[in-house]
């Protein structure tokens, strides 16, 4: 429960409680927001497994795959819906004997990231080999979905949505406060982590001292982040940092590996400057110069943030309205999840 998955699981489950009963099975980590349980409707069960951790641990796994086990042996659901790489891969082995549907969402694979080529290899080993065992891979974006079919054909795409009504909502609660600032504002949404890439994100504000950057969120690398003219807000209750970003001019999104971000398509929806790194999920919603910028280099994300283009923000809002929002998004997941079903009553 944290980042941008949480806000994926928490719209979809509400979107679809009222067509299944809905149980999730998680855990905490640090951004966890503490009050998550109020984000979802009262008729979703939430079950807590108190061993499942995002690194690998044998002790920990196994104890986690116990829980998951005896939880599904207690609720016996006609649907199983696995969402992330531990998830996926302790799901995948100990359900795959199950005579029922069986899904997992990836939200962007391990073996994309950047850097280290053995870790990479050795994630990309365990879902070549997991992908041969009885489940449909979802992915979130029509690139994870590429990445998906290099492994196998068992294999569908629901891009990511947002809640638009839930945005607006709040924005219309907190209208007063959302006036933007006199200076330039650039701003990015998540975990201080490798994966973020906060080193280059530093270089940027580095290079451009007259510009205040914001991140929203925190975690173990923000001591790369050392920019006299960068902000760390910490992780900021839901309306805070929907607030903070509406001030702002520019949304900055220097990721190493995406699977579709939904930090991006809120930005998108409010209308901001997307410039944003050439990778897996950021460039299959943005189009580069006509509803964001894509970048390969420091002087790419220069050259983008220094621009004035308000029609880009225009162009990636309508995309929003088109593509991306999560009345679609439960739309196309009611189908997949009808049609598992009907395949295992024949």
């Amino acid at each position: 429960m944290g980042g941008g998955v949480f806000t994926y699981i928490y719209n979809l489950s509400n979107e679809l409680c009222f067509k299944y009963d809905i149980y999730i099975a998680y855990s905490t980590r640090p951004q966890t927001p503490t009050n998550f349980k109020s984000f979802f409707n009262k008729n979703i069960q939430l079950i807590e497994v108190h061993d499942f951790k995002r690194e690998i641990n044998f002790v920990s796994d196994l104890k986690s795959a116990i829980d998951l086990r005896k939880i599904v042996n207690k609720i016996n659901p006609d649907i199983i819906h696995l969402h992330s790489s531990k998830a996926g891969a302790i799901g995948r082995i100990i359900f795959n004997n199950r005579k029922i549907p069986l899904f997992y969402t990836p939200h962007g694979y391990s073996f994309l990231m950047n850097g280290n080529y053995l870790k990479n290899k050795f994630y990309m080993l365990v879902e070549l080999n997991l992908s041969k065992l009885r489940c449909t891979t979802i992915s979130c974006s029509l690139g994870e979905h590429e990445e998906t079919l290099k492994m196998t054909h068992n294999a569908r795409v629901v891009n990511n949505g947002i809640n638009i009504s839930e945005i607006e909502s709040i924005l219309a609660k907190t209208s007063l406060n959302t006036k933007k600032s006199i200076t330039r504002q650039v701003f990015t949404l998540g975990r201080i982590t490798e994966q973020k890439n906060p080193y280059l994100f530093n270089q940027i504000a580095e290079a451009m001292p007259n510009i205040k950057f914001l991140w929203i969120g925190d975690g173990e690398l923000r001591d790369m982040l050392t920019a006299e003219n960068i902000e760390i807000k910490g992780w900021l209750s839901r309306e805070d940092a929907l607030v903070t970003a509406s001030k702002a001019d520019v949304f900055l999104l220097t990721s190493k590996w995406e699977g579709l971000p939904i930090s991006l398509l809120e930005a998108m929806y409010l209308k901001k400057t997307c410039v944003v790194s050439n990778v897996i999920g950021n460039k299959d919603v943005i189009e580069d110069k006509y509803n964001g910028f894509i970048c390969n280099n420091i002087t790419d994300y220069i050259t983008a943030i220094s621009s004035n283009q308000k029609l880009l923000g225009q162009k990636a809002h309508e995309t929003i309205l088109s593509k991306y929002n999560m009345h679609l998004m439960g739309e196309e997941y009611n189908k997949i999840y009808s049609e598992g079903m009907n395949k295992y009553k024949k």
